[in-house]
């Protein structure tokens, strides 16, 4: 179990990946993902605290006995395990490598929306964040995931809104330049989102990203490079996040 868990990081031998020097701040205006090569098999460690439950005795009476300690049922927490994990990227031709989990929300959210952290998006009001960037074995090939707890489906809702209109704005580029195709609808019976896929300046599939939500828990998520010429893979990710995230 890791002792910070705003800083996980796995390990395979020798090598470390720690989450601040493998999350990439993209671009709008560039989209390059650095892979580390030869980096061996890595599996996503996660460990989550349950809260303490409470107790209380009454020893205010003389010769009144003490009232049992009462447990309180510990709610769930958003963590590690509500982001998209190693056996969800098989079923997509997918072949991971490693994977860096980060608990604060300080992930850029998109090649699409440059610096931006889910943090800033939710101007830290969000109740807890999970973040995640995964290599693989193809080069150039990179998935970042960032999600958050909005403590209500209304405040979800808003965020969602909020991720598709940036997702949006990056429809529409200059010749020669990357874009997001369009939008699709998916629903499962963990939530909603919308994928999009990602075309390189030639036309090419170049991964896609989706917007989740699952009840008052919503996110982002995407891909960059070409594990397929089909940009259909999309959904299958997309359709994987939404069922991670719920509660």
């Amino acid at each position: 179990m890791y002792e910070n868990p705003s800083r996980i990081v796995t390990t395979q031998g020798d090598e470390m990946f720690d989450n601040q020097a493998a999350s990439k701040k993209f671009s709008r205006r560039g989209r390059t993902a650095g892979v580390a090569a030869s980096i061996g098999a890595a599996l996503l460690a996660v460990g989550i605290g349950a809260h303490p439950a409470a107790a209380g005795a009454d020893t205010g009476l003389p010769n009144r006995p003490a009232t049992a300690p009462t447990a309180t049922p510990a709610e769930p927490r958003l963590g590690a395990d509500n982001l998209i994990q190693r056996d969800d990227f098989f079923q997509q031709g997918l072949s991971p490598v490693g994977a860096t989990v980060d608990m604060t929300g300080r992930q850029a959210l998109s090649a699409c929306s440059g610096e931006e952290t889910m943090r800033m998006l939710t101007k830290g009001k969000a109740s807890a964040y999970a973040d995640v960037t995964w290599t693989f074995d193809t080069k150039d090939t990179l998935l970042t995931e960032s999600v958050a707890d909005g403590s209500t489906d209304t405040s979800a809702a808003s965020y969602e809104k909020q991720l598709n209109e940036l997702v949006r704005s990056c429809q529409v580029e200059p010749a020669g330049h990357w874009y997001y195709g369009k939008g699709h609808t998916i629903t499962v019976k963990a939530g909603e989102g919308r994928w999009y896929p990602a075309f390189s300046g030639d036309g090419g599939a170049a991964g896609g990203v989706a917007v989740i939500r699952s009840g008052h828990r919503f996110g982002i998520v995407e891909l960059s490079g070409q594990p397929s010429d089909d940009p259909g893979y999309m959904e299958g990710i997309a359709a994987a996040t939404i069922n991670r995230l719920a509660d």
